[in-house]
């Protein structure tokens, strides 16, 4: 059952980019009809060099919310720069790190960075707790999943994007 103020963190693994993009998908028609709030999403890929790929609709993180600013905090904590093929940089990313990496222990981000392979797909969900029971009842079609209640609150996650882009802007 979802808590009344969570952050919930999704992170399911897939055969490949398409599979996790159909789920990707239907966390964005989730959000259209009104059945989460805020969130933020990215599709990751791992190459064969080894590097991390954070794959992203830029028109669906602004309709989420976080713009973009919670799924690459997130990234940022699971995988060390030099293996993001991506650069995840600005303020935004380094505020919500903060609070995220308070609600995570370093045994969460090991086992959530393990959890992707070279040569597979992951979709990141990070948002208000409402996203839990509806990502449960769409059915997504994760092979391996790992989904998680963070201790932060998302007002607390609302006031460090709009301070950090403040900052940015």
């Amino acid at each position: 059952m979802a808590k009344a103020d969570g952050t919930f963190l999704f992170i399911g693994t897939y055969a490949n980019e398409a599979s996790a993009r159909a789920d990707y998908n239907i966390a964005k028609e989730l959000h259209a009809v009104g059945a989460v709030g805020s969130y933020d999403a990215a599709v990751i890929t791992k190459d064969d060099d080894g590097k991390v790929h954070v794959n992203k609709d830029e028109q669906s993180t602004r309709h989420g919310g976080w713009g973009g600013a919670a799924a690459g905090a997130i990234v940022g904590l699971l995988f060390p720069p030099s293996v993001l093929g991506t650069a995840l940089v600005g303020g935004a990313i380094g505020a919500v790190s903060g609070h995220l990496w308070r609600g995570l222990s370093r045994s969460d981000v090991k086992e959530l960075g393990d959890l992707i392979d070279s040569g597979e797909a992951a979709l990141l969900v990070v948002g208000e707790s409402t996203l839990e029971d509806a990502l449960r009842k769409a059915g997504l079609k994760a092979e391996k999943e790992i989904a998680k209640h963070l201790d932060v609150s998302t007002r607390d996650m609302d006031e460090a994007v709009r301070q950090a882009a403040d900052e940015v802007s």
